[in-house]
């Protein structure tokens, strides 16, 4: 049974909460996304990942190409849909 060191669990965690409190703007967003998001009271990306699909198409302006672009910026900081996971390789 392997182990991991406690130092490198706590640095995880901070890795991820700092992911988590990273700004909507931070994640590479246009401005009119993001303002978008903004006018409907999502500032981060915990904001963001408490949102289904249905809450953001039902924001004025926002649509199927806007959701992509969200999708996109959370895949490219690590958060992935569930059906969008990349496939651990076989070692």
């Amino acid at each position: 049974m392997s182990r991991v060191r406690l130092s490198m669990v706590d640095q995880q965690a901070k890795d991820m909460q700092d992911r988590l409190e990273m700004s909507t703007a931070e994640i590479g967003l246009s401005v009119r996304t993001t303002n978008c998001l903004e006018e409907r009271g999502i500032f981060t990306v915990n904001d963001l990942l408490h949102c289904t699909r249905e809450d953001l198409l039902s924001i004025s302006n926002f649509g199927e190409k806007t959701l992509d672009e969200v999708y996109k910026a959370l895949e490219g900081i690590g958060f992935f849909r569930k059906d969008r996971r990349p496939q651990l390789q076989a070692a």
